[in-house]
């Protein structure tokens, strides 16, 4: 396969043109789990990586797409650049990264950020937002001088593809829908109707 139709090479390519012209936040991606009864849930998270071994984000174990990943290993995912007209989706089972991956990408988080890891316990109910700020306080006492760890619960995921899909605007709705699919020999790459 020539490297133009390699998928991840045009990701690239469109990433790189993503952060030079989106406003806010290139990297933002609606991330689509589903719980063993096969419900759906998505939210927007950050991409963290991307290349032939998948596209990666790092979140709470315990929060609701981690305990949906836990029990349906399976995601899918878009980004969209209003800027460029553009969007790519993909879609496959999903892994967890090994711990001195996540490990590496929390050091690179600031302070405070690593301080709000260990303060929440995301998507599970707050009473109120003083709860919060005051056990975000506690921590930030608790790890005064020292290097803050990353929590055990806390890590990251790789979507390995099977499909990835690229899709541009063009006049009229008539869109252009490039797909690749995943072969045991590589990428095969096909149109899609608009």
């Amino acid at each position: 396969m020539a490297a133009s139709d390699d998928p991840f090479d045009l990701f690239d390519r469109w990433f790189a043109d993503a952060r030079a012209s989106e406003i806010n936040d290139p990297e933002a991606m609606a991330f689509a789990t589903a719980d063993a009864r096969g419900r759906p849930s998505v939210r927007m998270v950050l991409l963290r990586n991307a290349g032939p071994e998948g596209f990666g984000f790092f979140t709470n174990l315990d929060s609701r797409k981690g305990g949906e990943l836990a029990e349906n290993p399976w995601g899918a995912l878009a980004l969209h650049w209003k800027s460029l007209r553009r969007q790519v989706r993909a879609e496959g089972p999903v892994r967890q990264v090994a711990d001195t991956e996540a490990d590496a990408y929390f050091k690179s988080r600031s302070r405070a950020s690593r301080i709000g890891s260990w303060a929440s316990d995301q998507s599970r109910p707050l009473d109120s937002r003083e709860t919060f700020e005051r056990r975000y306080a506690s921590l930030q006492e608790k790890f005064e001088g020292e290097d803050v760890p990353r929590p055990p619960r806390w890590s990251g995921f790789l979507l390995v593809p099977e499909k990835i899909e690229f899709w541009t605007d063009r006049p009229h709705r008539l869109h252009e829908r490039r797909l690749f699919t995943r072969t045991v020999d590589g990428w095969d790459e096909g149109l899609l109707y608009p």
